[in-house]
């Protein structure tokens, strides 16, 4: 984690309850979970062995371990949890460039919270390695803290990573909104109390109580959020 992190009562929006924004990277902010998905096609593929596709939809958002747990377990390859992290990272690693694509939305949003100071924490499933590698895209300016897959004991979907980055940047979890890609990064983001906001990446999610789906980021801004918190979503 890599942060200096404010006091309780650091500054918002004026007027607005909202206190925090808290996202996460792989397919909300950046468009990398088909870099992931090659990633895994091609180390499996030099194991001997085909990924189904409907695979994608289960690894996806997920901790690094659980993603390479199943995958082993589906396949049957010859290859430990620790041993195929290690060759998905490099695998990832080895596809992107210095600049990714970010999604639609994303740098005008980012842009927004940071002109109202409004606090942002990136909270990942990846390890470090990838978060400062793709932070030289985003920008690591924009970000209070970053929280990684590899530096908490329970990452997504347990809620530990949101709670986590919701106390570095001295927020309540209530009060802080979340947007995610992933069925497992929402489950996270609602276990820790948090209003959160879907934009589907690969599978779809569905809405419900506490939360919002929206089909890209271009459908937020700094009053969307606010309406979070006061209710009007």
């Amino acid at each position: 984690m890599t942060s200096t992190v404010p006091a309780l009562g650091t500054r918002t929006a004026e007027g607005s309850a909202l206190q925090a924004v808290l996202l996460d990277m792989d397919g909300t902010l950046v468009d990398t979970e088909g870099f992931w998905w090659d990633a895994e096609v091609e180390v499996f593929a030099a194991l001997g062995h085909t990924l189904d596709e409907a695979w994608r939809d289960v690894v996806v958002g997920g901790p690094m371990t659980r993603s390479a747990a199943f995958l082993i377990a589906s396949t049957g390859a010859d290859i430990t949890v620790p041993e195929l992290t290690v060759l998905l990272n490099d695998g990832f690693e080895n596809r992107i460039g210095r600049a990714l694509p970010l999604m639609p939305g994303a740098a005008r949003l980012l842009a927004e919270l940071a002109a109202h100071e409004v606090p942002m924490a990136l909270v990942s499933a990846s390890h470090r390695r990838i978060i400062d590698r793709v932070l030289d895209s985003i920008g690591a300016h924009h970000f209070t803290l970053t929280v990684a897959g590899d530096e908490v004991t329970r990452t997504k979907p347990h809620p530990d990573p949101y709670l986590l980055a919701a106390a570095g940047v001295g927020a309540e979890p209530a009060r802080c909104a979340v947007i995610e890609d992933t069925a497992t990064g929402v489950a996270a983001a609602e276990a820790a109390g948090c209003h959160v906001v879907a934009v589907p990446s690969v599978a779809p999610i569905a809405p419900a109580s506490g939360r919002t789906v929206v089909p890209s980021l271009e459908h937020v801004d700094l009053r969307f959020l606010q309406g979070l918190m006061a209710g009007n979503r």
